[in-house]
Formats: structure tokens, C-alpha cells, sequence
């Protein structure tokens, strides 16, 4: 193995020159096409048994460069998808428009968004993947605020107190872990290499002493994959981003868990049936939906399902199945988001009782968008056809019946919500008598590139590169797998048809109107500010009393530097130093008693 200290991961190639994007004015955007591309470039220069670390406190050492056998295809699609999100971002009206202003604000996040990602796939111990982790929290949740409306402020400060919380349970996971691995004996803790807990007995483990970090990091992972009932954020926050910034945020955090997930709980039996439950999930919700990002929203999380159950099976033709559909996902459903996009900012609309008949005067993306529609459901000659049913082969090689049975009804469904209802109520169905042009050629560009792939992936001997870098390829003279065979084209063009005519049939059913659907978020929304307004603001009032009697005495100019009176007319009191360190640390205080217990 290479140790060649110094070399930085390719993702800070993207950070780096995301964060430098604003101040390189007139030639931002042109740099801005060209980073994604060196970054690809440095992906696939690096020797394969490179490792790259360095010193962390003393005691330990951060492996911040290693390729794992899930690196190269993940890799290499969010840096593809960099590529394609910064063309159809790319501030083609200038950076003195209202677009180009934005673009400053939104890009730079949404390379430090998909540069950090990037790193996770090369981390090759759990401290640095999760630094990378958590600061595409922070990126993501810019680029939902750079929309600058008053809904994507509040959906993003939802968004980042859900992956708060979410890096907390996993840091907790991790410290948990590592504390164990210490008391052990063992050398370094922090290596990648002591946090499998797959198919080798995590389900067998209860929440006795010592056994809960595998469920906390399990759950602090599933927490970014938007599985139900933790998942809600995915709808709740994506379609409140800009039109370029929902394409980026489609990308990276579930399909970052996906690999984590791989990386750590392949084979882990409790995954098939998360993975179900995503699949029928999303399915249930995208069919209720009236809004067309919203829509195009729970397909993820019912995409990323399909991937979470092939995990659970944990089978070398499983696990190449979750990475494969992965990769193709990524692209089909930017590609799906960018048509919905344009539509939206052409239009200005987003609902799809509000739209149709669009074929008139957009048609490039509405053949665009039948592209990225074709391939989600899995039509032949389309990269989806080549990689998701390579899921549905290994449930049926392992005799899984209801994985595979759940897995091949949850196609027909998604054909029914993303390859048809999508494309029919946007682009067809009535005529609502809008006649706005195709967007704009960076838009248009990135939408024929996107639709390019999702084409060239699907045909016979042209997905052979991508089935080359799976994690787990085919030995010298070996078939990993042969989608098109007559009995598998046939079935597939069965379902598609049957489910096609099930959707005209119930059309009158499923045509939307003007309501809304609510989600598991609803309970927290109605149960968090019933539990502040009822007993934690009163707890407060009577704490502030208590310190404001302690503090009587001291003079009027230290007690400004120690507290902050409350603030009326706020749900949340102002505090101060000494407020914030009062409640820090009686976090701490609670966390110490909780660890010795």
C-alpha cells in the first residue's frame, strides 16, 4: 500500500474552489464547469492501493485517503453530477441578475456539499468520514437557504435541526463504539475495519450494556437515507430549494447514506425490511401528492429503498445491484428534477392541478423528462432496466419471496407515480393555456447530457465500464450479469404495460386536487411546541426567576456580560453566556451520569 502523506482527498478540490467561486467574479462560472471535471480526473489518477494519513491528538492517526470497494462508482457519479447540477445552475444572465446573485451563494454550498460527500467515500476510518459527514449538512442546508424564499428559511432550519440530531445519535454511536474498542485493548480504534456490523451477528445484538452503538449509528445513517418515520424532512425540505438547488440536494445525502450503509451494515437482515417499507412509502405518498417536486421527492425515498433492501440481502449481486442503481438513480432523478425545474421556473408553478399541456411550447424537456421518467420505471434500452433488477435478482437467488414480490409490485408503483403521472399531469392532460418556452440552453444542455447517460447506460455492451467499478466486479472471462435476456424484457414490458393501463383505468381516482397530505413531520410539529408551551417554557420561567434572584446583587454591567433578559413575544428566550452555559452543561452533566449508568 502507497502512505503517501500530504495528497488531500479529490473532494477538496471542490470545497476548495467553491468556497474561492465568489471571488473570482466574471470568471466564476466557467471555473465553476471546470472543477467537478478535475475532480473526476483526480477520482480516477489515484493509484488504487493509495492511503493517505495523518496525526490526530497524539494517540491517534486519521486515514483521510483510502479507496474502499464502493469508492470508485460513488465517487465518480457525485462528481459527475457536480458536473451536470453547475451547468444547469450556470448563471447564464449574469452575476449582477437575481439568478446570478443567488448562483454566488447557492454553488459554492453545493460544492461544499458535493465535495464533502466525495470525501466520505475515500474516509478510511470513522472520525474522518464523519467530519466529511457532517459538513454536508452544513452545505446542504445553504443551498435550501440561497433560495431566499420565506419557505425554504424554515424548511432549511428544520433541515439542519433533523441532521443535527441525526450526527449526534451517530457521533454518540461512534463514541460508544470506539470507548469499547479501548477498553479492549484494541491498537486503533477508529479504523474502518472495527465498525462492520453486518451480516457477522448486528441483529442478534440487544440494548444491553456495551450493544447499543450498532443501533445508534444505524440509526443516525438512516436518518440521512430518509427512512420512515425519520424521513419526512426529504419532502418537507427539497422542493423549498431553487430550481438548481433541489437537483444538488437529490443527489448526495441519501445516496451518501447508501454507501455508509454498505460500507457498514451489509448483510444486516433488519435492512430488507427498512428497505420495503422506503419502497411502498414512497409510493403511497408520491400518488397522493399534487405538487410536482413533491412528487418526484418520495420517489427518492422510495428509490432509495430498493438500495437499502439490496444492503439487507447483502449478497455480492445485491450489493453491485444497490451501487449500480445508485449511480443510474442519481442521474435519471437529476434528470427527472431538472425538468420539473425548468417547468417552474419558466411557469412559476409547481402544482400539478395548475399544469398541462406544456408539450406545446416546451419540448426538449418534456422529451427529457419522458427520458428520465422511462428510466426510474425500468424500461429496456434504460440505465434504471440494467441496474435495479439486479436487486430483484439476488432477492429471488436468496429465495427471498416477500423482498422480491414487495420489490417487483413497488416497480409497477413507481412506474405509476414517476414514469407516468409525473410527465401526463405536467406536460399533458388539460390544457391550462401557458405557452412558455424551453429554458434557457445551460438548462437544456444539462438535461440532453443527463438524458445522454440515462440512454447510453441502457444499451447492450454500453454499461459494461459501469458494471467494471462495482464494488464487487466479475473475475477475468465472467458475465457479473446479463439484464437483457428474452425472459426478463418480457416480464419487465408486462408490467410496465399492465401498470400503464391500471393508471388510465384509475385516472379519474388519481387526479389531484388542491390538498395536502401529512406525514409523520406532523407529529412533531404538533407534539414539540404542545411540550415547550406546556412544560419546558414554564421550567425556563421558573429557572430565569431562580437566576434572576442569584444574580440580584451583581452589578448591572457584569450581569450584561453573564445573561441576555427574554426576549417577548418569542417562542424561544434570548439567552446569554450564562443561560447557554447553564444549559450545556446540564446536557453534559445528564450525558456523564447517563454513561457511567
Amino acid at each position: 500500500m502507497i502512505d503517501a502523506a500530504g495528497l488531500p482527498p479529490p473532494g477538496l478540490i471542490l470545497i476548495l474552489g467553491g468556497l474561492l467561486l465568489p471571488l473570482l467574479r466574471g470568471a466564476g462560472p466557467a471555473v465553476a464547469l471546470a472543477l467537478p471535471l478535475l475532480t473526476l480526473a483526480a477520482i480516477w489518477t489515484l493509484p488504487g492501493d493509495l492511503s493517505v494519513t495523518m496525526p490526530f491528538m497524539g494517540d491517534y492517526t486519521l486515514t483521510v485517503l483510502s479507496w474502499q470497494p464502493a469508492t470508485a462508482v460513488f465517487a465518480t457519479i457525485f462528481a459527475l453530477m457536480a458536473f451536470g447540477g453547475a451547468l444547469f445552475a450556470h448563471p447564464i444572465t449574469g452575476l449582477a441578475s437575481e439568478r446570478g446573485k443567488r448562483w454566488q451563494v447557492e454553488l459554492p454550498a453545493a460544492f461544499v456539499y458535493a465535495g464533502s460527500a466525495i470525501c466520505v467515500t475515500f474516509a478510511g476510518d470513522i472520525l474522518s468520514l464523519f467530519i466529511f459527514w457532517e459538513l454536508m449538512a452544513v452545505g446542504s442546508t445553504v443551498v435550501v437557504w440561497s433560495a431566499g424564499t420565506r419557505e425554504s428559511a424554515r424548511a432549511g432550519l428544520r433541515y439542519a435541526l433533523v441532521h443535527l440530531v441525526g450526527g449526534v445519535v451517530l457521533m454518540a454511536g461512534i463514541l460508544a463504539h470506539v470507548f469499547a474498542l479501548q477498553s479492549q485493548g484494541v491498537a486503533d480504534p477508529l479504523a474502518l475495519s472495527h465498525f462492520g456490523f453486518g451480516a457477522a451477528g448486528f441483529d442478534a445484538l440487544s440494548f444491553g450494556a456495551g450493544q447499543a452503538a450498532p443501533w445508534l449509528i444505524l440509526i443516525g445513517v438512516l436518518v440521512n437515507a430518509a427512512a420512515p418515520p425519520l424521513g419526512s424532512w426529504l419532502a418537507d425540505t427539497y422542493p423549498e430549494a431553487s430550481e438548481s438547488g433541489t437537483v444538488f440536494l437529490s443527489a448526495f445525502t441519501t445516496k451518501t447514506a447508501v454507501y455508509v450503509l454498505m460500507l457498514l451494515f451489509a448483510g444486516t437482515e433488519l435492512l430488507v425490511y427498512v428497505g420495503l417499507a422506503m419502497a411502498v412509502y414512497g409510493i403511497v405518498y408520491a400518488i397522493l401528492e399534487n405538487d410536482m417536486r413533491r412528487i418526484l421527492a418520495y420517489s427518492i425515498v422510495n428509490q432509495v429503498g430498493f438500495m437499502v433492501c439490496g444492503i439487507g440481502i447483502g449478497t455480492a449481486m445485491a450489493l453491485n445491484g444497490a451501487a449500480a442503481h445508485a449511480f443510474a438513480h442519481i442521474i435519471y432523478k437529476a434528470l427527472l428534477l431538472m425538468s420539473a425545474g425548468s417547468v417552474l421556473y419558466m411557469t412559476g408553478k409547481r402544482k400539478c392541478t395548475d399544469l398541462g399541456g406544456l408539450y406545446h411550447s416546451m419540448p426538449i424537456t418534456m422529451i427529457c423528462g419522458i427520458v428520465g421518467a422511462l428510466a426510474i420505471s425500468s424500461f429496456p434500452l434504460t440505465s434504471g432496466f440494467v441496474t435495479k433488477s439486479m436487486i430483484n435478482q439476488a432477492a429471488a437467488d436468496q429465495h427471498h419471496a416477500l423482498a422480491w414480490f414487495v420489490l417487483t409490485a413497488a416497480s409497477a408503483g413507481v412506474f405509476l407515480h414517476a414514469g407516468i403521472k409525473f410527465p401526463w399531469f405536467v406536460f399533458f392532460q388539460k390544457d391550462s393555456g401557458l405557452r412558455p418556452p424551453d429554458p434557457p440552453w445551460n438548462m437544456r444542455a444539462a438535461m440532453i447530457f443527463f438524458a445522454v447517460l440515462c440512454v447510453g447506460l441502457g444499451i447492450p455492451g454500453v454499461y459494461g465500464p459501469l458494471y467494471a467499478i462495482l464494488p464487487y466486479p466479475a473475475a477475468a472471462g465472467e458475465t457479473l450479469y446479463v439484464p437483457y435476456t428474452g425472459a426478463h424484457v418480457l416480464s419487465q414490458l408486462q408490467l410496465l404495460l399492465f401498470s400503464g393501463l391500471a393508471f388510465f383505468v384509475l385516472l379519474p381516482v388519481l387526479k389531484r386536487t388542491l390538498t395536502i397530505t401529512i406525514d409523520a413531520d406532523w407529529f412533531y410539529r404538533r407534539m414539540f411546541p404542545a411540550l415547550w408551551k406546556h412544560l419546558l417554557r414554564p421550567v425556563f420561567a421558573a429557572l430565569g426567576e431562580l437566576r434572576d434572584g442569584i444574580l440580584g446583587g451583581i452589578p448591572d454591567d457584569v450581569k450584561r456580560i453573564v445573561y441576555s433578559a427574554p426576549r417577548e413575544n418569542s417562542m424561544f428566550q434570548e439567552w446569554g453566556l450564562g443561560g447557554a452555559m447553564l444549559t450545556i452543561t446540564a446536557i453534559l452533566f445528564v450525558s456523564l451520569m447517563l454513561s457511567f449508568a
